[in-house]
């Protein structure tokens, strides 16, 4: 049995990880997107397993379906958010004459050859037992668990992908699932998260400063997950009159609302998604900027979307809130490092406040390490990490006296039954 890594190794972007044994499963097939545009190496696998639908995991699967027939498992809100991500990459590739990675006739067969898997229901596919976990990253994340029942060792295989132990006010934490070998998430190996409850707090009482003043809290983030996060919160701290839901937000909360049984506070997401407004057109995006508001947004990274034109037009009040991971040559960490952005090729100086505020998704450095114990495994594969926190992170996980490794893209891991 063999591990290899096409990508998302000693980097974060373009998961793409093979377990070779009789058949072949791939684990995740997403892209790289910073200031270009980076896909995994090709590869034809039996199977293709999705742990969730954000792009670095989802968004180069399409691409698999151009001569082969191949089946995806992965959860049904899964399916319905990659399908949402998936065309909205054709159509930005469409407005840009730039290449997608895949066609639209491609999406049509991945999303036929899709199978919905429930969590804890396992499923099989030729020799191997595969069941998924909640992940408690966004709606319909999951740990997949491969059991290979006739093997003599390594009968365990459990993939994290993208996870997070601490409830989040939209999911309970991710299930620990026992494994024999364990590819886990190395994101913030070696950096602790903010306790939830302060970092809301915190933030709430700056967007009501901001509020008070007559200006626009700006809240660009991920359509998928982050967005509904933060109207819940907002809708919750007694906000949601001041709030404009814009982008693909909007579809977004619509799925997620769709799929009850996969979010905790249903309810409450439901409340809040009907007590604020949806941006329609250009008109109640002037609306939003003449008063008093709190404008939720995409991207996150301020790359691209309706964040784009609100942001050269904030009031001399208004602040600028950013609470997701901002990667390197992204808009996003221009401005928190320069105070500038890139608009049509040119920087520049935005006046606005800005913050940083840590509403990670992922597991921070006590949890990876944490789950790595209750998991139990006799390997430990560390992915989806910088190449100083993947080796960081093998290096102690070898202290402690577990087989460790850190592969690179292009490296083979052999697993000796």
């Amino acid at each position: 049995m063999q591990l290899k890594f096409y990508g998302g190794a000693q980097e974060v972007g373009r998961s793409a990880i093979l377990l070779k044994d009789d058949r072949s499963i791939l684990l995740d097939y997403g892209v790289k997107i910073d200031h270009k545009t980076e896909y995994p190496k090709s590869v034809v696998p039996d199977l293709m397993i999705l742990s969730h639908a954000h792009l670095d995991h989802s968004g180069h699967a399409p691409a698999l379906y151009e001569d082969a027939t191949i089946p995806t498992f992965g959860t049904e809100p899964t399916l319905a958010f990659s399908n949402l991500l998936l065309k909205d990459t054709l159509n930005i590739a469409k407005k840009q004459h730039t290449p997608a990675g895949f066609h639209r006739k491609q999406l049509e067969r991945f999303m036929k050859g899709y199978t919905k898997l429930d969590y804890k229901k396992p499923a099989h596919f030729g020799k191997y037992d595969i069941e998924l976990f909640d992940a408690g990253h966004i709606s319909g994340s999951a740990i997949t668990l491969i059991e290979r029942p006739m093997a003599k060792k390594h009968k365990r295989i459990v993939y994290t992908g993208d996870f997070k132990l601490d409830k989040q006010l939209l999911h309970n934490g991710a299930d620990i699932v026992k494994s024999d070998v364990l590819i886990i998430e190395s994101t913030y190996a070696y950096r602790e998260h903010p306790d939830r409850s302060d970092t809301i707090d915190s933030m709430v009482e700056e967007i009501q400063s901001v509020i008070d003043n007559g200006g626009t809290a700006l809240l660009p983030c991920f359509a998928v997950g982050r967005s509904q996060e933060l109207i819940t919160m907002l809708h919750r701290a007694g906000l949601s009159q001041y709030v404009y839901l814009d982008g693909m937000a909007k579809d977004a909360t619509s799925i997620a609302l769709h799929y009850p049984n996969y979010i905790a506070n249903a309810e409450l997401l439901s409340d809040a998604a009907g007590s604020i407004k949806f941006v329609q057109d250009q008109y109640d995006r002037e609306d939003a900027l003449n008063g008093p508001s709190i404008v939720v947004t995409t991207s996150g990274m301020l790359n691209g979307g309706p964040v784009m034109e609100y942001i050269t037009k904030l009031n001399k009040n208004s602040h600028i809130f950013l609470t997701g991971y901002q990667q390197e040559d992204t808009n996003g960490r221009l401005l928190l490092e320069t105070g500038n952005i890139g608009i049509n090729g040119a920087r520049r100086k935005i006046q606005t406040p800005v913050s940083f505020h840590d509403f990670s998704a992922h597991a921070g450095m006590s949890d990876l390490f944490k789950y790595v114990k209750e998991s139990a495994p006799e390997v430990v594969v560390c992915v989806h990490g910088s190449e100083d926190n993947a080796k960081r992170f093998a290096e102690s996980l070898k202290l402690e006296g577990y087989e460790a490794h850190a592969p690179k893209i292009g490296d083979t891991i052999n697993l000796e039954d």
